[in-house]
């Protein structure tokens, strides 16, 4: 990623792009604005994003089921309404490699987010989450959104998009070898 043509903020001693807190990813998200797709995206990651930080907030406080588990069902239908959205976008969002890192970091997370609300549930009134944990996943999935979003961006705004794939490029020869090595696996 060209550090020149990110629009996240970038950290003076790295110089690599850097969001330290839910506030600044709100910040990004919110900018994140070039067309429809990207602002339903950032919309709903904004969402993402709110009910992960109330989670966390609860569990430096407790980790009481009664407490936690109807937050993390909440959680729950926000990432599947969240996901459902990401599987709708476009042909050019799912060309990118991020695309797919994305969803399955979101697969991963709704996983967990069951995982978490069934461990244990007969044997004990605290949930087996930890706020780290918690919280480490939580970051790690927004941040293969963001990433998602940043490089998307950054396809809009390239000169020629077109030149990202170069079958576009082939003679008519090589685009006919190519379809029928395609057709010759999936036989």
């Amino acid at each position: 990623m060209a550090s020149g043509n990110s629009r996240l903020r970038l950290d003076p001693s790295t110089n690599l792009p850097s969001i330290q807190s839910f506030g600044e990813l709100s910040h990004f998200l919110r900018s994140a604005v070039a067309d429809e797709d990207s602002r339903l995206l950032a919309e709903s990651m904004a969402q993402l994003a709110l009910h992960v930080e109330a989670i966390i907030a609860g569990l430096r406080l407790e980790r009481a089921r009664k407490t936690l588990a109807p937050m993390l069902v909440d959680l729950l239908t926000v990432v599947r309404a969240h996901r459902t959205l990401v599987v709708n976008l476009g042909l050019p969002w799912r060309g990118l490699y991020e695309y797919a890192a994305y969803l399955q970091a979101l697969n991963n997370f709704r996983v967990l987010i069951g995982q978490w609300l069934l461990d244990g549930e007969s044997r004990s009134e605290e949930l087996q989450i930890t706020r780290e944990d918690f919280e480490l996943v939580g970051w790690r999935t927004l941040g293969e959104g963001m990433l998602l979003i940043d490089m998307y961006e950054q396809w809009r705004s390239s000169d020629s998009p077109e030149e990202s794939s170069a079958l576009g490029s082939l003679d008519e020869p090589q685009v006919d070898r190519a379809i029928n090595w395609w057709k010759k696996l999936n036989l």
